[in-house]
């Protein structure tokens, strides 16, 4: 992977219309398929925060297009081609946007996002200390913080187009994709983290949890968006690992602790971030990468 300059839009390279503007990804109509690009954009508590974080995006495409690659035999995923090259009609400056582009299959996605959990930590350990469950999943008593379950759970969450996601148990996901589906995207999900937890696992890194997001193209249920990126799951290394601890994760975490330690308020567009931060962050993304890929 060589170093670009930062990207925080690919607007003026990109001779297609704009589709979507998410707070990392863009999405371009190439006709037949969809032109995405990942940028160096990165978000805290729904703020884009400045300045970009050097080559963010391409580790995130990159961890995208390998897990996509590792996990084709076990299900079908709209990645036609990552491939700037093929691309000379609708992109101007191809150097600039080298490793950052996936042209994916148009798909109709399904409005849930669909969640695994290893062990108890994050929004699902807030779930547990509140009323001893996650997702109405009833846990045992007496667990502890970053404790991995006995067996991983599928926990979930309604896409919103307004507001943030919502968390809901299985029988509301039934009720809104019905009984088969669920059971379907229930068990794939649990499939694809198993096997990612395992790989990983072998690298000195432990999958905590992550998300998927699927759809359909002409019947055919398949995975869409991102897979197993920092951004989607949470990587922690295992040496770091302990109980009742915020654990320092393999992604922007040096972004958040660095917030968390000044006087921002949540409510404005915070200060740009110090250099020494971004090259943090810079540096955790492309250690998830180098690992996976060993």
């Amino acid at each position: 992977m060589n170093s670009t300059p930062t990207l925080l839009t690919a607007v003026d390279l990109i001779d297609a219309p704009l589709v979507y503007k998410g707070k990392v990804r863009e999405l371009y109509d190439l006709g037949e398929h969809y032109l995405m690009v990942v940028t160096d954009r990165i978000s805290a508590f729904d703020y884009i925060l400045e300045p970009g974080i050097p080559d963010k995006g391409k580790v995130l495409n990159l961890v995208s297009k390998f897990w996509f690659d590792q996990t084709e035999p076990m299900i079908p995923n709209h990645m036609v081609h990552a491939d700037v090259n093929l691309l000379n009609d609708v992109i101007k400056k191809p150097e600039l946007l080298q490793d950052r582009v996936m042209v994916s299959r148009k798909a109709e996605r399904i409005d849930i996002e669909c969640i695994v959990r290893g062990y108890i930590t994050g929004g699902g350990w807030r779930q547990y200390q509140n009323n001893g469950e996650i997702n109405g999943i009833k846990l045992p008593t007496g667990m502890r913080k970053n404790q991995k379950l006995d067996v991983p759970i599928f926990t979930p969450s309604l896409k919103n187009d307004v507001g943030h996601d919502e968390d809901i148990p299985v029988s509301k996901m039934q009720e809104v994709v019905g009984k088969s589906l669920t059971t379907e995207l229930m068990v794939k999900s649990l499939e694809l983290y198993q096997f990612a937890h395992d790989y990983c696992e072998k690298r000195g890194i432990i999958l905590a949890d992550c998300k998927f997001e699927f759809g359909f193209v002409d019947g055919e249920l398949i995975l869409i968006d991102e897979i197993f990126t920092p951004d989607s799951s949470r990587y922690w290394s295992e040496e770091k690992y302990a109980l009742d601890i915020d654990i320092d994760s393999m992604d922007k975490e040096p972004v958040r602790t660095f917030l968390s330690h000044t006087t921002w308020d949540k409510n404005s567009q915070p200060d740009p971030l110090p250099s020494k931060v971004v090259e943090e962050t810079s540096a955790r993304y492309k250690e998830i990468l180098n690992k996976l890929d060993q």
